[in-house]
């Protein structure tokens, strides 16, 4: 048997993992023998999730903690690895965004609000690092893991409105070129820091601005859909098989790089 794709018994953390991405993302994982372990801050959300996996017959486990939450994050990878010995891969997919770091097209950037531009970076950006320090500690120790940060189409480019986000989300992209060759250097070629970009993907986050309550899209849905080259949005379980190869052997050369899973978006111009 080919072991290079096999996650079985893969301990694998994701933060953020109750949203619509990582909720596919955890079902698949667990699907294919991982131990999928949550990380959040609603306890009923995150319950629900893991009853979920475990009536489709995986193992989940939930673990009570804000990713900007230096202490509590600790705690949780203390008690993940006294549970399970071990935590082999992270997913730093928790994030969001908030109206006051946006700029709508009626608006200049005076109307930009510092205070909420600064927790849409903390929220994302440093809600990316304390995870990945809590969680790196015990990968060190083995000289082995995987950490995949989520980035973003707004960390290729700017778009319009995303102020805050898409600064964010540059600097993970950033962060993780970073933590490549940091790990890599300084503990060894078995940790690898590799980062996903989803393209356009219905979410509870965006989908108010992406489309209308029947469903059909917004102004703001169809320029994403004429700059997509296959014409249509992103589904949830079409991450899965990125996230997959990364956290498999089958990238134990690859560090550093960010995976575009976008249907053409950032490859295309006019």
């Amino acid at each position: 048997m080919n072991e290079l794709f096999n996650i079985t018994d893969k301990v694998v953390a994701i933060t953020g993992g109750y949203g619509v991405l990582g909720t596919a993302i955890g079902q698949y994982l667990a699907q294919n023998g991982a131990t999928v372990i949550l990380l959040g801050r609603n306890a009923q959300a995150g319950a629900e999730r893991v009853a979920d996996i475990q009536a489709r017959g995986g193992r989940a486990d939930f673990f009570q903690a804000d990713v900007l939450d230096q202490a509590a994050v600790e705690q949780s990878v203390a008690d993940i690895v006294a549970r399970y010995g071990r935590v082999d891969a992270l997913l730093n997919a928790a994030g969001g965004n908030m109206a006051g770091a946006t700029i709508g097209p009626d608006q200049t950037i005076f109307d930009l609000k510092p205070e909420d531009f600064r927790k849409v970076l903390d929220l994302n950006l440093t809600g990316t690092v304390i995870p990945t320090q809590a969680f790196l500690k015990p990968m060190a120790g083995r000289g082995k893991g995987c950490i995949v940060n989520f980035t973003s189409m707004a960390a290729f480019r700017p778009l319009t409105r995303v102020c805050g986000y898409g600064a964010a989300k540059a600097g993970i992209t950033n962060f993780t070129a970073y933590m490549a060759a940091e790990c890599a250097r300084k503990f060894g070629d078995g940790i690898r820091v590799n980062a996903i970009a989803p393209g356009f993907f219905i979410t509870n986050q965006n989908r108010a601005l992406l489309t209308h309550p029947d469903g059909s899209y917004t102004q703001r849905g169809q320029d994403v859909i004429r700059q997509t080259p296959f014409g249509r949005m992103g589904q949830p379980e079409e991450l899965c098989g990125t996230v997959h190869y990364l956290i498999s052997d089958a990238s134990r050369f690859v560090t550093g790089t960010v995976a575009v899973v976008d249907g053409g978006f950032n490859a295309f111009s006019m």
